[in-house]
């Protein structure tokens, strides 16, 4: 991280002046391209259209990339969530969105920390001037305390990006509205009030040390995991700190190195959060991100590999008769019961008025969704080892429940589901994706079955 910024842009004339330009340039650009396949057919202007449309929108994300700061976290989200409410095309481009923020200059982050925490609590400590790492909202030191050695990291709010979510997320929101990659309904302004209200809770601390506290008392006593203490002492509305927990990353050689038993603890021991989260606390990190989570290495035999679970800033709760319907179209979808799941379908406006056979195709989705979780007696041959465990990596699962859902969601009678169901099936994905890198292979019914009861 040898390039540093003196201070970040967040506000004011130079971003309003920058999107406005970028959006009426995708706009007129979109505009020419369509008129110029008026007297074409069909198909013709249709694939034009398509290649416009992805040309404009990677031109709009280009330009929101060279921004920085909570521009950069919304794009972010229109990436992970937009598939719902977005062209595909629009939804590839803001994939390109990087995370890979160039770090504010020490002298600029040393004042921010010292009005933050006031000198006395500042020289209370030893800061290393190198960031750990650095991301569209904050960027994370390691520090050591003075009087005994203690380590723990700072997690440093920018500067103004809280006050910035609220223009900047309207600035995007009329961006792609000019530039006509949008679709002008109900639903893509409901998802836009839902990534407001995740920008606010990404950068509100005092509610992140919480939900890291209550994960802690969750996973206490289970030596499997590893959740970072907080330290409120050294914490503000814009700075978390927390223990410093050394681990490698889930995606390393280190792990990859291990052999397939330990590999595949570790898958139990995540996927098992995953059924935790969903059916006994109702609360859930809905950030499936690689990043949230590293591994301390024990020794294979008598110091087991453990979990650290960081990044609680995206955890939230459901409201009851989602969670009670996520639990029982999971449970029934296990168990292979179609009437179980279009019963507990019934009172869900967007279920209601979907024909029967819609509703049937919706069910097909689901079971296919937990080929992993059941006892595999579907499941293609080739995903299944000598053992009997399931071969994550050989399934295609992801693939396979796009390709079907795909085929369900273009039919005139399927609407968008409630976003908190969108946001179970992202942690599902996440879990999946978890699974297929590490190489699991497990029979993972025996995790789920606990929960089936």
């Amino acid at each position: 991280m040898s390039e540093k910024l003196q201070h970040l842009k967040t506000g004011g004339f130079e971003r309003r002046w920058s999107l406005a330009k970028a959006s009426i340039v995708a706009g007129t650009r979109f505009a020419t391209a369509s008129a110029s396949t008026l007297f074409s057919d069909e198909a013709t202007r249709e694939q034009k259209r398509k290649k416009s449309l992805a040309e404009q929108a990677e031109y709009l994300v280009s330009e929101m990339g060279k921004l920085k700061g909570s521009i950069v976290k919304i794009g972010q989200m229109m990436a992970l969530y937009g598939e719902h409410f977005l062209p595909e095309e629009v939804t590839r481009a803001f994939h390109q969105l990087n995370d890979k923020t160039i770090a504010l200059e020490w002298t600029t982050i040393e004042t921010h920390i010292k009005q933050e925490l006031g000198e006395k609590r500042f020289n209370e400590l030893v800061i290393d001037h190198e960031p750990l790492g650095a991301a569209s909202l904050a960027q994370v030191h390691r520090a050591r305390r003075k009087s005994d050695g203690l380590e723990i990291v700072l997690k440093i709010q920018y500067p103004g990006v809280a006050d910035a979510i609220d223009s900047d997320l309207s600035l995007v929101a009329q961006m792609m509205r000019i530039a006509r990659v949008v679709p002008q309904t109900r639903e893509f302004e409901e998802w836009l009030e839902e990534v407001r209200m995740m920008m606010h809770r990404e950068v509100n601390y005092p509610q992140e040390m919480e939900t890291t506290r209550l994960f802690r008392e969750h996973l206490r006593g289970d030596e499997r995991y590893i959740v970072p203490k907080v330290y409120p002492e050294y914490s503000t509305p814009r700075i978390l700190a927390m223990s410093y927990e050394h681990g490698v990353p889930i995606n390393s050689n280190a792990i990859m190195t291990l052999t397939q038993e330990r590999r595949n603890r570790l898958a139990a021991a995540s996927l098992e959060i995953c059924c935790r989260e969903v059916f006994e606390w109702g609360e859930m990190q809905t950030d499936p991100n690689f990043g949230n989570y590293l591994v301390r290495l024990g020794d294979g035999t008598t110091t087991p590999d453990k979990i650290i679970l960081l990044d609680f800033g995206a955890v939230r709760d459901f409201p009851d008769d989602l969670l009670s319907l996520a639990r029982t179209l999971t449970k029934a979808s296990v168990l292979r019961q179609r009437d179980v799941m279009l019963s507990a379908m019934k009172g869900f406006g967007f279920f209601d008025n979907m024909p029967v056979e819609v509703k049937n195709s919706i069910t097909d989705v689901c079971f296919l969704a937990v080929e992993p979780f059941t006892d595999l007696s579907d499941a293609p041959k080739d995903t299944i080892n000598a053992e009997g465990k399931y071969i994550w990596a050989k399934s295609n699962l992801h693939g396979r429940v796009l390709g079907k859902a795909t085929k369900s969601a273009a039919t005139r009678h399927f609407s968008v589901p409630p976003k908190e169901l969108m946001f179970i099936s992202r942690k599902f994905i996440g879990a999946y994706t978890f699974m297929t890198v590490i190489d699991a292979q497990i029979y993972a019914y025996d995790i789920i079955k606990p929960f089936l009861k």
